[in-house]
């Protein structure tokens, strides 16, 4: 079997996130990467033997649909378990990161990523 990887990266959505009062009201901008591992038949050709990113990219979208959640590990964790559901996905890491973050100084942005394996 072989062992492919595929990335959705930069997807961007906005949510509401955080611990802070004001981010249950105010939703805000993610963005998130996700990377599955994907084992292939041998041989095999065609919708049968590959990952359909666009269920990923849904699988994503439907996590942070799902209402406030307080921290960027909770987002991640939830999309990897999504993503391990998905047919033939093996491993997932996902990348969670705000690019608005209060902080006293310069930030581009927080960022968590989880990796899972079945």
């Amino acid at each position: 079997m072989a062992e492919d990887v595929v990335t959705l990266k930069g997807m961007r959505f906005h949510t509401h996130i955080g611990v802070l009062p004001h981010e249950a009201e105010v939703a805000q901008s993610i963005e998130v990467d996700v990377s599955v591992w994907v084992k292939r038949p041998a041989g095999g050709d065609g919708a049968a033997t590959v990952a359909d990113y666009r269920d990923l990219y849904d699988r994503a979208a439907g996590v942070l649909a799902h209402g406030h959640m307080k921290y960027l590990e909770d987002v991640a964790e939830r999309i990897a378990e999504q993503a391990l559901e998905v047919r033939l996905v093996t491993r997932v890491s996902v990348s969670v990161r705000k690019p608005h973050v209060a902080l006293p100084g310069p930030l581009a942005y927080a960022e968590v990523t989880v990796e899972r394996r079945k």
